[in-house]
């Protein structure tokens, strides 16, 4: 037998407020049997329409108000169906499941939290604080879209569906203007918080099935040889600057990612089996070694500041904003006309120091720390000179050939 399922609005004139407006209540009525719940929408009586469930007026603030009505009655059919597919539907299940009050207690903040309090557990030993700090904004920004959007403070993680995933996408590119990639990435943090709910049987219905995390490719920059030297030989009157300079430069000539280069200490600094000074150290981001031999730049910088610095640390590292900040302004005295990045510098690294002077990427991807040499080839380029060399040399070798032509 088909159920009855109806939803109403009311105003609860009793429970008027000082500005003498009364909430708009929500009743959830199947088979004759109901739930309520306050809709906190506030509207003074004389201006609400019980026949036509709605605000009576044509300005800002009503249709904003009746659009707020509109959204819940939709969420609540969207939540009935669905509940119909996979269990009994009663109205304290929809209001529960509406206002983030799931019969299991786990909405979606509440299983973020618990995800992120294991992450933290793990940071030094399979996790790193970068990780755990991009797990800490997604979490942020889907408490804000909720709000936003749903106006309630948490949702039950059984009421997102493909729906939700859509439209916080829409969300991250549009309200807090992220980039398409940045955007991937919060999903991708987002996705983790479903699988881990479907592990654990919270959830059967997963709603990312339908949707396809995708990455644009992106041409990421880098210095050239001369840029770099522009860099090196520019005197700063700031010391500020100068130091900033030394750090990257020192990133430039060894590949090492921003936190790698700021927990840089005498520790990680030693006597190889070659007699050269070598940074043995692990990657905090993924954990894999990373053993790459000093050349004489990075090694004048390190003698630069050597036992100046408390706690062994090899150079002076600011903050990454305030990093990233002073970059910018080097670029302008420098007259580089490109978006100088600290991360800029492990992708010169990759470029302009090893791969177009002939070093094999795979020895490349080795002293960037990385799995496989498709990640590597992401950071490297072959530059237009290098294939100049190259196909000069390989001519070289037809010479012979050529004459037979001739």
């Amino acid at each position: 037998m088909r159920s009855t399922f109806s939803i109403l609005f009311f105003i609860r004139r009793d429970k008027r407020r000082s500005d003498g407006t009364c909430p708009i209540m929500c009743r959830i009525t199947i088979d004759g049997v109901e739930a309520r719940f306050n809709t906190k929408v506030y509207v003074k009586d004389s201006r609400w329409n019980v026949k036509a469930n709605k605000i009576i007026g044509a300005d800002s603030e009503s249709r904003s108000k009746n659009a707020r009505l509109d959204d819940i009655k939709a969420s609540l059919h969207r939540i009935y169906h669905d509940l119909q597919r996979f269990d009994v539907v009663t109205p304290e299940r929809i209001k529960g499941e509406f206002l983030g009050l799931d019969e299991s207690g786990e909405t979606i903040l509440n299983l973020f939290d618990k995800h992120n309090r294991d992450v933290e557990s793990l940071v030094g030993i399979s996790k790193s604080a970068a990780t755990l700090q991009k797990y800490k904004v997604t979490r942020k920004h889907v408490a804000n879209f909720i709000k936003k959007k749903h106006r309630v403070s948490d949702m039950a993680i059984k009421s997102i569906n493909d729906m939700f995933i859509r439209d916080f996408e829409v969300y991250l590119l549009t309200h807090e203007k992220v980039s398409h990639n940045t955007m991937a990435k919060f999903m991708q943090f987002f996705k983790r918080i479903f699988i881990l709910a479907r592990n654990n049987g919270i959830i059967v219905h997963d709603p990312f099935g339908n949707y396809k995390i995708n990455l644009k490719k992106v041409d990421r920059g880098y210095l050239s040889e001369q840029e770099l030297n522009k860099i090196m030989k520019k005197k700063f009157t700031a010391k500020r600057l100068e130091q900033v300079r030394d750090v990257f430069i020192f990133s430039c000539f060894t590949g090492l990612s921003y936190i790698d280069v700021k927990d840089l200490t005498k520790k990680h600094l030693c006597v190889a089996f070659d007699g050269n000074i070598w940074i043995m150290t692990k990657r905090q981001k993924t954990g894999i070694n990373i053993n790459v031999p000093l050349m004489d730049i990075p090694k004048k910088i390190l003698e630069k500041y050597d036992g100046m610095l408390p706690d062994d640390k090899a150079l002076p590292v600011l903050s990454n904003q305030k990093l990233n900040a002073y970059l910018k302004e080097i670029a302008d005295l420098c007259g580089i006309d490109k978006n100088l990045t600290f991360h800029l510098a492990r992708h010169t690294f990759a470029t302009t120091i090893t791969l177009s002077k002939g070093i094999p990427i795979e020895t490349v991807s080795k002293m960037l720390g990385h799995t496989n040499i498709q990640t590597t080839q992401i950071y490297a380029r072959i530059t237009n000179n290098k294939i100049s060399e190259d196909m000069q040399g390989l001519s070289e070798k037809f010479s012979e050939s050529e004459r037979l032509f001739g």
